[in-house]
């Protein structure tokens, strides 16, 4: 102990000058948002080939079940795409016409695929990191999903890293309706269960029932219409009674969550761009 002691008097400049600049370190990059954002995505790239290296290792001892789930999975879409098309042909009578009715519904949408190398479920505020970045055409605004469901929207892309704001964050809002009605709202996470969201503003006229599926809007340019996001388990009013709220069991099981496809609409950016256009607009009018 005696020696100990020795040695922090001997060197107590050195300990003192370490711990100044630790701390002025921690104030530059807390209250300085673009030290803050470099810092991050610097940190981001190092994190996440950690988080990919740790990631192989999981997914070679989860292949097993992962491989049974994907084969289930196109199985029973490979089922309901035929039956759709049976569907559609007797109503249209052209086998032709249901062909160009899926290369329209598809058009404008590129999905690049990619691995989850980081995820987390027990925070208010989750965050995934995948395995693709700018270097392989991601940008920020893009959807992500997986074959089950939506996952997220992609927040901060580095080279070849992009970190993602999923369905399991308060800052998530994604539009979505009720399939086959039409009536549209927001869906909402507020923690706990992983496995349970809420859409909000769902108007109070809407006729729907338990157990109906809840998909993507397509209001938005992130999404295309008809993801699945989940089914609807119960049914509350809202705090002003103006609307109903619906509890969801998602339909992406975000503790397997390996695989995911990012979609890029081709027209999102243009998109945007006209949104921003309006909002200077109503802006200066409003001045």
């Amino acid at each position: 102990m005696r020696n100990l002691f020795a040695f922090l008097t001997r060197h107590n400049h050195w300990l003192v000058f370490f711990v100044l600049e630790v701390i002025s370190v921690v104030l530059l990059f807390q209250y300085n948002s673009y030290q803050a954002s470099v810092w991050f995505s610097s940190a981001n790239a190092v994190a996440g080939k950690v988080y990919e290296a740790n990631s192989w290792v999981e997914t070679f001892f989860s292949l097993t079940q992962v491989n049974k789930e994907l084969t289930q999975r196109n199985l029973e879409l490979e089922q309901q795409m035929v039956a759709m098309q049976e569907l559609l042909t007797r109503a249209k009578h052209d086998s032709l016409d249901v062909v160009q009715t899926q290369k329209q519904a598809l058009q404008g949408f590129k999905l690049y695929p990619a691995r989850v190398v980081s995820n987390s479920l027990d925070k208010k505020d989750n965050f995934i990191t995948i395995d693709k970045g700018w270097a392989d055409g991601i940008k920020k605004d893009m959807g992500v999903a997986c074959g089950n469901g939506v996952v997220g929207v992609v927040y901060l892309v580095s080279r070849n890293y992009s970190v993602v704001i999923p369905v399991l964050n308060s800052h998530s809002n994604i539009s979505c309706m009720i399939k086959g009605r039409g009536y549209f709202g927001y869906l909402h996470w507020n923690g706990g269960d992983p496995g349970i969201a809420y859409v909000d503003d769902v108007p109070r006229h809407a006729r729907f029932k338990l157990g109906m599926d809840v998909v993507t809007s397509g209001y938005s340019s992130i999404f295309p219409p008809g993801v699945l996001v989940g089914k609807i388990l119960h049914v509350f009013n809202s705090p002003n009674g103006l609307s109903y709220r619906l509890q969801i069991k998602l339909s992406t099981d975000f503790g397997k969550l390996r695989d995911v496809c990012v979609i890029d609409n081709a027209g999102m950016d243009e998109q945007l761009e006209m949104m921003r256009a309006v909002q200077d607009s109503l802006k200066v009018k409003h001045e």
